[in-house]
């Protein structure tokens, strides 16, 4: 979810494919059953989506970008897709669980998007999360600084107790919580500009991209392909039974 809330969605699922293949580890975490009602919060173009449905579960994937939700309904016409925001979305029903993978740190509004996430969730419900955890892509932002000055950057990155305490505040029961190292690859000469214009278009002009690729070629190039210093926080939440 940008500010701008534009994507080029094709283009994000053919050089961004890492964004959902390393989610399918959440999808362990999620555990889903057949029988399970289950929300994708911020679904992007639905390959996790899918992979939830895969299961048996019945599954919802919303999302803000009209682009990605048109993307998930050709990439999946057979789920249910629907234009929503993380801080205001409602259901009709409540679900067993709700997943978010890559999302919530696009949201500035923890409170907000935790208040509608207890909202949609049956009691004993769970929430599995994962999103960008404290300190993730510093050395990257550190460059981004250094070009632009201060820019206010559209990205929310918390640490395990100031996300829990956010959950907390809402009514949530943390089980687990956990703030991890996940260095993750850009193929490719072009692959950190492509990451930067992707992911930071909406503040970042071109010239600018390319000063901060240069500041960063000689600690993050190697073997053809860009290191991205991702920081990521996973955690399990449950709505209490009562």
């Amino acid at each position: 979810m940008q500010p701008t809330n534009q994507w080029d969605a094709e283009h994000y699922q053919a050089r961004h494919s890492y964004v959902w293949q390393y989610g399918e580890g959440l999808i362990d975490l999620l555990a889903p059953q057949p029988h399970e009602k289950i929300l994708d919060l911020g679904c992007g173009t639905g390959q996790l989506t899918a992979r939830i449905a895969a299961s048996g579960a019945s599954v919802l994937g919303i999302d803000r970008s009209p682009e990605m939700i048109a993307q998930a309904k050709q990439n999946f016409p057979d789920i249910p897709f629907r234009v929503a925001d993380a801080t205001t979305f409602e259901l009709d029903q409540p679900v067993d669980a709700v997943f978010s993978n890559a999302v919530l740190h696009w949201v500035k509004d923890a409170d907000a998007a935790a208040a509608r996430v207890f909202a949609a969730l049956k009691p004993s419900g769970r929430f599995v999360v994962e999103l960008g955890g404290h300190g993730n892509t510093r050395t990257l932002l550190a460059a981004i600084r250094e070009v632009a000055g201060a820019v206010e950057l559209p990205w929310y990155y918390p640490s395990v107790a100031e996300y829990a305490g956010v959950l907390e505040r809402e009514g949530f029961e943390v089980r687990f919580a956990t703030l991890f190292d996940r260095p993750t690859r850009a193929e490719g000469e072009d692959g950190l500009e492509d990451w930067l214009a992707m992911f930071a278009g909406s503040f970042l002009g071109s010239t600018a991209r390319r000063e901060v690729v240069e500041r960063l070629r000689h600690s993050m190039y190697f073997e053809g392909g860009w290191t991205i210093d991702y920081r990521r926080l996973r955690v399990v939440a449950v709505r209490p039974a009562c």
